[in-house]
C-alpha cells in the first residue's frame, strides 16, 4: 500500500463520516453546522486532489509557468521568459508573450506563489480556496431560488463533484481558469440576488466587479449573466422600468471599466499576439483545434458523465415546470444559466468538457429541487421513489471516487521533478537546456530556458553568449545544458 492509497483511504473515511453528519444536521434544520461540515469535507477533497507534486500535462503547466513569470512583471505575461531561438508570435505553446488566457487567474496564482514560494501547492491554493467558497455560494443561491434544504443538497453535490475537484487540482484541461470563472460567475449572481431584494447600490457594483473579474478570467462566455441580471431584478418587483434601466447601465459601466482596459492594453503593446489569440478564440467555433472534437450532442452526453446518469430527469422536469409557469422569472434565470451555454457550445467545432463547468451550480440546484419534489410525491411507489433518490446522490458520489482515484497506486512525487528542483539548489541559473522532453515544466522548476529538441549546436558553441556545454542524461537521451548571459528587454 503506497502513500496515495493510505491518504486516499483516510480522506474517504473522514469525508464519509462528515457527509453523514452533514445530512443528519440538515434533516434537523441545523443548516449552519451542516454547511460547515460540507466546507470541511469539500476542502479535504480539494487538498487531496491538489497534492500531486508535479505539473499536469495539459493546461496547468502553461498556466504555472506564465504565473511564475508574472511574479517579476505583472503586466507582461510571458511563456518563454528569455527565448534564445526564433519563435512564432502566434504560438501559445512555444512563444514569448502569452495571451492565451485572460489575466486574473494568472495574477492571483502569481501572488500566491510570491507569498508561499514557487511550488505546486501555492499554484493551486487559489483554486482550492475559491472552489471551497463556491460551496457556500451554491447553498445561498439554491436557498434563494427554492429553500435551505434545496440549497444544502446543491452545495453537497458541488462539494464532491468529480469534474470540479479535478479542475481544482489541475489534473485536467482548462483547470484553474475554469475554477476562477465558475467562482466569479457564482459570486456575480449572488450579488445580483442581494441587490434585487436589498436595493443597496453597493451590491450592484459588487456584482459588476465580479462580472468584470469573470470576463478577465474566461472572457465573453461571462456575458450569460446579463439576461440573468434583468430577470432577477425584474422578478423582485421592487424596481420600476426606469430604475431597472438606470441600474443596468451602472452595472454595465462598472463591468466594462474593469474588463476593457486590459483588452486595450494588450492590443496596444502586443498587437500581433493579441490579434492571433482573438483569431484563435474565434476558430474554436469554426475549426477542430488540438483534436478536441465531438458530435453536436457532446455536452448533452457529458452531463451524464459529470453529473450522474439521472441528470436528464431534473433537467426535463425543470424545463417542464418552467414552460408551465412562463411568468416565473427566477426559473427562467436558472434555465438560461444552464441550457443556453450547453446549446451554444454544442455548435462549437472544438469541444471540451470544461467549457460548461460554470453551469454546474444551476444543474445542482435543479437536481436538488427535483430531489425534494420526488421525495414529496405520494402517487408513485415508495420503493421507486427511494431508488430514484438514492441514485440522484449515489451516481455523482461514484463518479467523484472514480475521478479522485483514492485507492489507486499513484506516484505523486516523481523523480524527474526532484531532479529539476535539484538544479535550483545547485544554483544552475541563466542556462539553456536542450533536448528535454518537458520544457515547460523544466522552466517552472528551474531558472533555465528549455527546448524539447536539439537544434544545430554548432551555432550555439561558436557563439560568445555561451560557455562550454555540460552533458546531462535524461532517460537515456542526451540533453545539453549551456550557461549563457541573458540580454533581453521585455517591452
Amino acid at each position: 500500500m503506497d502513500e496515495n492509497q493510505i491518504f486516499g483511504i483516510i480522506v474517504v473515511l473522514v469525508c464519509s463520516i462528515g457527509y453523514f453528519f452533514a445530512w443528519k444536521f440538515a434533516s434537523r434544520e441545523k443548516m449552519g453546522v451542516a454547511i460547515l461540515l460540507l466546507f470541511g469535507c469539500g476542502l479535504l477533497l480539494r487538498v487531496f486532489v491538489s497534492t500531486d507534486f508535479f505539473l499536469h500535462q495539459w493546461d496547468e503547466r502553461y498556466h504555472a509557468l506564465v504565473a511564475k513569470n508574472l511574479m517579476h512583471h505583472m503586466l507582461i505575461p510571458t511563456l518563454y521568459e528569455n527565448p534564445v531561438f526564433h519563435f512564432s508570435e502566434n504560438s501559445w505553446t512555444s512563444g514569448r508573450i502569452w495571451l492565451h488566457k485572460q489575466p486574473v487567474p494568472l495574477w492571483i496564482m502569481a501572488i500566491s506563489m510570491n507569498l508561499f514560494g514557487v511550488n505546486e501547492i501555492a499554484l493551486r491554493l487559489p483554486s482550492i480556496v475559491l472552489s471551497t467558497l463556491s460551496i457556500g455560494l451554491t447553498y445561498r443561491i439554491g436557498k434563494f431560488f427554492f429553500s435551505s434544504k434545496v440549497g444544502f443538497v446543491a452545495a453537497f453535490l458541488f462539494s464532491l463533484n468529480g469534474l470540479i475537484l479535478e479542475l481544482t487540482g489541475g489534473r485536467i484541461a482548462t483547470d484553474h481558469i475554469d475554477i476562477f470563472f465558475l467562482f466569479f460567475i457564482e459570486l456575480c449572481i449572488f450579488f445580483i440576488l442581494e441587490y434585487s431584494y436589498k436595493r443597496k447600490p453597493v451590491y450592484n457594483i459588487l456584482a459588476a466587479m465580479s462580472l468584470g473579474a469573470a470576463l478577465l478570467s474566461k472572457w465573453l462566455p461571462a456575458l450569460i449573466v446579463l439576461p440573468i441580471w434583468l430577470l432577477l431584478v425584474s422578478d423582485s418587483k421592487l424596481y420600476s422600468a426606469k430604475q431597472i434601466i438606470r441600474s443596468f447601465t451602472v452595472f454595465l459601466f462598472f463591468t466594462l471599466a474593469i474588463a476593457l482596459p486590459w483588452q486595450f492594453y494588450i492590443y496596444h503593446y502586443f498587437p500581433i499576439e493579441a490579434h492571433a489569440e482573438s483569431l484563435l478564440n474565434f476558430q474554436h467555433f469554426t475549426r477542430v483545434l488540438d483534436q478536441q472534437d465531438g458530435p453536436i450532442y457532446y455536452f448533452i452526453d457529458k452531463v451524464r458523465i459529470n453529473y450522474g446518469e439521472l441528470i436528464y430527469l431534473p433537467l426535463l422536469w425543470f424545463l417542464w415546470i418552467t414552460f408551465r409557469d412562463m411568468k416565473n422569472l427566477k426559473q427562467w434565470a436558472l434555465v438560461i444559466w444552464s441550457i443556453i451555454p450547453i446549446l451554444f457550445f454544442s455548435f462549437s467545432k472544438t469541444k471540451m468538457q470544461g467549457y460548461i463547468v460554470f453551469v454546474s451550480p444551476a444543474l445542482f440546484i435543479m437536481t436538488a429541487a427535483f430531489f425534494y419534489r420526488i421525495k414529496e410525491m405520494s402517487s408513485i411507489n415508495k420503493w421507486v421513489i427511494r431508488l430514484v433518490l438514492f441514485l440522484l446522490i449515489a451516481l455523482p458520489v461514484r463518479y467523484s471516487i472514480e475521478r479522485l482515484k483514492p485507492f489507486e497506486l499513484r506516484n505523486r512525487n516523481p523523480e524527474w521533478v526532484d531532479e529539476l528542483r535539484k538544479m535550483n539548489t545547485e544554483k544552475i541559473n541563466n542556462g539553456l537546456l536542450l533536448n528535454y522532453k518537458a520544457p515547460i515544466e523544466a522552466m517552472f522548476y528551474t531558472n533555465l530556458t528549455v527546448y524539447p529538441d536539439l537544434p544545430d549546436t554548432d551555432r550555439i558553441e561558436d557563439s560568445d553568449t555561451f560557455s562550454p556545454a555540460v552533458k546531462l542524461n535524461e532517460n537515456g537521451s542526451l540533453c545539453w545544458l549551456y550557461r549563457f548571459i541573458i540580454k533581453s528587454k521585455l517591452i
